[in-house]
């Protein structure tokens, strides 16, 4: 059986941990905060960072199931650059379009659907029951919460996320690092670096 080391013992990681059986893998994980916490339910934490470093040639692949958008395409480029093998990661229940683009280290889970010629770009979470639709773009360290849904022709910049239940107008352009809010609905484009809730969703002046 294939071995993959998990990076992130959290609830998120349980999901992917799930996931990842169901393709096949056998699971360990590494978090940074071992040896303080050795096991994650029934699986094992047998490392930190630096231990998956020295011990990549054991594992098939190295997937990282840190739900901060940033610090999980951070550990995934630092991966990458040390050779290691980033799979993909689908649930068995999720729709993706066989015309559809998933990068490296993206995980889809259960019922999300993912239509023709969207791209989703490296270390993306598309979450339960999100929806992709046709010619979107995530870009690197984008998370889709549970049930949120995307119109056709979106782009979400880098490390934004958008949250459970939202809802995005298609052709809109939303930018680097932004928080969609729950259930907001979207129906202008979003500059970078903000927060916008309600429906219809406007900037949360802090």
């Amino acid at each position: 059986m294939k071995r993959l080391a998990i990076l992130g013992a959290s609830g998120h990681g349980k999901v992917v941990a799930e996931i990842a059986e169901l393709n096949g893998w056998d699971v360990v994980f590494f978090d940074d905060a071992f040896p303080s916490v050795t096991g994650l339910a029934h699986w094992s934490v047998i490392g930190n960072t630096d231990d998956l470093l020295t011990d990549l040639q054991c594992f098939d692949g190295c997937f990282v199931a840190i739900g901060n958008n940033r610090i999980r395409l951070d550990k995934q480029r630092m991966l990458a650059k040390k050779g290691a093998t980033l799979p993909v990661l689908i649930h068995p229940s999720a729709v993706v379009s066989r015309y559809a683009k998933v990068e490296a280290g993206c995980v889809v889970m259960a019922g999300a659907v993912i239509n023709p010629f969207a791209l989703v770009q490296q270390a993306c979470i598309v979450n339960t029951a999100a929806t992709i639709d046709h010619d979107c773009v995530l870009a690197e360290g984008v998370h889709i919460s549970p049930s949120a849904n995307l119109a056709g022709a979106v782009s979400v910049g880098a490390c934004s996320w958008v949250g459970i239940g939202a809802s995005v107008k298609q052709c809109l352009k939303i930018g680097a690092n932004v928080v969609v809010g729950a259930g907001a609905a979207v129906v202008l484009d979003i500059a970078d670096n903000l927060t916008v809730v309600g429906v219809p969703a406007k900037v949360l002046i802090k």
